[in-house]
């Protein structure tokens, strides 16, 4: 009777740790806002009515985010953001936007490589990535976002899987996740100045 209770009793605490590591997953990857996904609808919805004061303070909102890329990469989106907006340059208001993006997918990608051996930071990094490829789907061709599709499957896989108590563990592939990588940036057309290409 006893071990039957105890049997019990660590099932119970099983299936208690495996759901709250679950949720924990998933609510670790939504956590956070992305100021470039919400002001890019508040800008692009500015610019379908081109009322260019409200294309600033769209802008305005999600400037740190171009100026990174200035910073860290010298990809100069926030410049061309601001001459753009200045110009009521649509084209070049939605080519900045665009760019940034897809830099932004690419950062993401750079830093689950780096911390590819801490599951859930690289896991949180690939997803995160995701929501920015899913932002590019127009602006894609058919081909393109097929293969974009496939590389952010295959980084998502090649990242592992820590497995519960070892169970279902799964080790990084890191030439994988790089191989994976290449060809998302290939079907991007886009490789974020200074990220590694090895």
């Amino acid at each position: 009777m006893t071990i039957s209770r105890n049997l019990t009793s660590l099932l119970f605490s099983f299936f208690i740790l495996l759901f709250s590591t679950q949720s924990f997953a998933y609510s670790y990857a939504a956590a956070g806002k992305e100021p470039l996904i919400e002001g890019r609808e508040a800008l692009l919805k500015a610019l379908s009515a081109s009322d260019y004061s409200a294309v600033q303070t769209a802008y305005d909102s999600m400037q740190k985010e171009f100026v990174y890329f200035n910073e860290h990469h010298g990809l100069a989106v926030d410049k061309q953001m601001q001459t753009a907006i200045t110009n009521k340059d649509q084209q070049g208001v939605a080519t900045a936007l665009i760019t940034t993006i897809k830099a932004e997918v690419m950062r993401r990608l750079e830093g689950a490589e780096q911390n590819i051996n801490e599951y859930q930071v690289a896991k949180v990094l690939v997803v995160k990535s995701k929501l920015f490829i899913d932002l590019l789907a127009a602006d894609l061709t058919a081909d393109n976002r097929q293969k974009a599709d496939k590389a952010i499957r295959g980084a998502l896989a090649s990242i592992g899987n820590p497995g519960v108590f070892g169970v279902g563990q799964k080790p990084a592939d890191l030439t994988r996740y790089i191989e994976y990588r290449t060809n998302l940036q290939a079907a991007l057309q886009f490789t974020l100045p200074d990220a590694p290409t090895k």
